[in-house]
């Protein structure tokens, strides 16, 4: 079976969505087979691959039970990237699962039928801690935290440390924190050096070496349906998110050999 990696953080604008799908195609770079699930309402994952979901096949109805999960993959227009895509419907879905005994492991239970077709799974989760957040927690193997270097990055952080904590010993057992990641660093601040470093200091080996650095070609390449790394490769932004790929790849390289010798290969 393939790794699932929630990307999560119940603050808004800390670069969640660009590390989603950027991760996501630098792991497909790196050869991987690679399945993005965009569980965010704003369906902005999905616009930024360029695609549009105008059937009932979306992870909306997907978490409803209305259709099985491989019903909803979509082919990217990169290579070894696939996506199930997200609609405005989805936000009806907080309230909807609400009432469903299994609400908490609906997605879950879905990814059992496809995790053994891909190495790697990320899940783009909704800035809150709410059901479709919990549904991404409890499907994940681990999570990966994009921070914001801006002066109240730790004080959500800890929020959401919370509240993982909390998934992991009462529903997911396995769960764990794969990483934290530095976003919209700009070393010429000294507002970014001094959150860096206080991040470093109170977690350690937990937050990647590789820093997402504030960069124009990030922020433009949604809007052409692309990747960063499809959008400009030899942008710093490109650049930054080959390395997270990378650095991801060797931190859950036993992982993953250890998923890719149960599907005998």
């Amino acid at each position: 079976m393939g790794l699932t990696i929630a990307v999560a953080n119940q603050k808004g604008g800390v670069g969640k969505t660009a590390t989603a799908i950027n991760l996501s195609a630098a792991l497909a770079l790196e050869g991987k087979r690679v399945l993005l699930i965009d569980l965010d309402a704003q369906g902005s994952a999905t616009s930024g691959l360029g695609m549009r979901c105008e059937t009932d096949a979306s992870v909306y109805d997907v978490l409803l039970g209305r259709i099985r999960l491989e019903e909803a993959i979509l082919t990217t227009a990169t290579p070894g990237l696939d996506l199930v895509p997200a609609t405005r419907e989805l936000a009806g879905a907080e309230v909807e699962l609400v009432t469903m005994d299994d609400r908490h492991q609906r997605l879950r239970d879905q990814l059992a039928s496809v995790t053994d077709l891909y190495d790697c799974v990320i899940i783009d989760s909704p800035p809150a801690l709410g059901m479709l957040t919990l549904n991404a927690l409890c499907a994940a193997d681990g999570v990966l935290v994009p921070l914001q270097c801006e002066f109240y990055a730790l004080e959500g952080l800890g929020a959401l440390l919370g509240t993982i904590e909390r998934i992991r010993m009462a529903l997911n057992p396995s769960l764990e924190i794969y990483g934290i990641l530095l976003t919209m660093y700009d070393a010429r601040t000294s507002l970014s050096r001094h959150v860096a470093r206080e991040v470093r200091d109170h977690f350690g080996g937990k937050v990647l070496n590789a820093m997402i650095p504030r960069n124009v070609r990030i922020g433009e390449s949604p809007s052409h349906g692309l990747s960063v790394i499809a959008y400009d490769p030899a942008s710093a932004g490109a650049a930054a998110y080959r390395q997270v790929g990378r650095e991801m790849l060797s931190l859950l390289s036993g992982r993953l050999r250890a998923t890719s010798r149960v599907r005998g290969e």
